[in-house]
């Protein structure tokens, strides 16, 4: 009888986010994959889980999913786990989660930690339709995104690194208008949290005046006719 796979959340910041069933999950696998093994070492060992650890990530899924699908066709029960937030959200996951579709599978997602979520809500822009986008391209494909988007009404949610946030917010002030509203979500769930609301041009301004630091989640109100 083949094994199952679950995807399990873990915090993106604060490590009480994580719930009671994704301990006990991690705690009755066989196999825990981890995107890094360090980071995820430091969450398995605060609560005190021994489950054997492998490292998946986005530089050798494609050499190892079929070795995973061969242990979950010998009954093993493998939990996915990334460095912060649900596996397959700009995050390893959809390859492995894809071959199990086609090989039969069982393929169970825990609910729980995202960033986007709790970034969305707060923005303070309309939540009731909204398109995720992850992270832009950071050079192939990028204008042509960007002028795809320039058109979309919905809401759009991005991700973004420190280091390139500012250049993001530029372009994007560039492509939908310096005056386009959006909300930008540091340090989710973590001490130094904060969220800045304002126009693209605004939040670019203090991107370049501040070292913002942490993972970001960027919503921008999407094009009013």
């Amino acid at each position: 009888m083949a094994g199952k796979l679950y995807l399990v959340p873990t915090p993106v910041g604060n490590l009480k986010d994580m719930t009671f069933r994704a301990i006990e999950t991690l705690n009755e696998s066989d196999l825990i994959l981890a995107e890094d093994t360090r980071t995820s070492g430091i969450l398995l060992k605060h609560y005190d889980i021994s489950t054997q650890m492998r490292s998946y990530h986005m530089h050798n899924e494609h050499q190892i999913t079929q070795e995973i699908i061969g242990l979950l066709k010998e009954g093993k029960t493998i939990s996915l786990i990334t460095d912060a937030g649900s596996p397959g959200i700009s995050d390893p996951g959809f390859l492995l989660t894809r071959a199990c579709v086609e090989n039969g599978i069982e393929v169970i997602a825990l609910p729980g930690a995202t960033a986007f979520v709790p970034a969305l809500t707060v923005s303070g822009l309309i939540s009731n339709e909204f398109v995720f986008i992850g992270f832009l391209p950071v050079k192939k494909g990028r204008q042509t995104k960007l002028n795809e988007l320039k058109e979309e009404k919905r809401t759009m949610i991005f991700y973004e690194s420190p280091h390139k946030i500012s250049k993001t917010l530029k372009d994007l002030s560039e492509y939908f208008g310096s005056d386009r509203k959006a909300s930008l979500s540091r340090e989710i769930s973590k001490k130094f949290e904060e969220t800045l609301r304002g126009s693209l041009e605004e939040l670019h301004q203090i991107s370049e005046q501040r070292n913002l630091k942490g993972e970001m989640v960027l919503t921008v109100e999407g094009k009013i006719e």
